[in-house]
């Protein structure tokens, strides 16, 4: 199943994604209320989307899925292709950042070039979404605890990223994680370690993988996350980005206004949005 939030005109609702159309779930509430309430509610979302008024996609806005996660996490460094063009050495522990929950955007909407950070790249990246909540998960018992997955992009501001040792500044402007363009369910999504990703800059492909080639794959993540913090429903998970990014090219290739990137991930979609300046 493909759970959106969507604002058809008369604000936000989440919906059922059918081939090109959306329906509304009619379940009162938030995202993350859906999600912590998913066995309660799957059974009445499904009858209501078969007879709900259904909109078509080309009509409605379509929104962040999880507008204020309670926690974004991402992981860095983890394809080879990434660490090589980066210059680094693989890590034998994984390497984490956080991301504001202010940098949350639409699948669709435009992507902020700050004032104060002109240096502003891509990184498309497969997300998670917590669904059943926990702490000291098992590898064997992650895949239990995602709830779907979405597309992502992990933006970022090169030069506040690298001005210290500490990555979060540089990856939590305003904008700057745009997710969706809905949540593809687990069980429909299937095998997370088997979808190909690829960023678009203006119709040029930049990056192109397979979530095969993670270092630590997202089972990896979700026990070495949950040995330290308790994991809630709709906490994101970034799960790392491929070679391929603008700071790495010869010359280096930063985000301009007008620039349009596209990131798409087999089996759950794809966004897009526009770079425009800060006034």
């Amino acid at each position: 199943m493909k759970l959106a939030l969507f604002d058809a005109g008369s604000g936000p609702r989440t919906g059922v994604v059918t081939g090109d159309q959306i329906a509304a779930t009619g379940v009162e509430g938030s995202m993350i209320d859906l999600i912590a309430g998913w066995d309660s509610f799957k059974g009445a979302i499904v009858k209501a989307a078969a007879s709900a008024q259904r909109h078509p996609l080309s009509s409605v806005r379509l929104l962040s899925p999880v507008p204020r996660p309670g926690k974004i996490f991402a992981i860095g460094l983890n394809y080879a292709d990434h660490i090589a063009e980066s210059k680094m050495e693989t890590h034998a522990n994984q390497v984490w950042f956080t991301k504001a929950q202010t940098s949350i955007n639409g699948p669709f909407d435009p992507i902020l070039i700050a004032k104060a950070g002109q240096f502003v790249d891509y990184e498309v990246e497969l997300v998670a979404v917590i669904g059943k909540g926990g702490r000291n998960i098992s590898k064997a018992d992650a895949g239990s605890h995602v709830f779907g997955y979405c597309v992502g992009n992990d933006v970022t501001e090169r030069f506040w990223q690298h001005r210290t040792p500490q990555w979060s500044l540089g990856k939590s402007f305003d904008t700057h994680a745009p997710i969706g363009p809905w949540i593809t369910t687990a069980d429909e999504a299937g095998d997370p370690h088997a979808l190909g990703l690829r960023c678009f800059v203006n119709g040029e492909k930049r990056q192109d993988s397979n979530t095969a080639n993670l270092v630590f794959n997202v089972w990896d993540q979700i026990e070495h996350l949950s040995q330290a913090m308790t994991l809630e429903p709709g906490d994101i998970v970034f799960t790392g980005t491929p070679g391929g990014i603008g700071a790495a090219m010869d010359p280096r290739q930063f985000l301009k206004a007008g620039d349009i990137v596209r990131c798409e991930i087999d089996k759950l979609g794809a966004i897009e949005a526009t770079l425009i300046a800060e006034a």
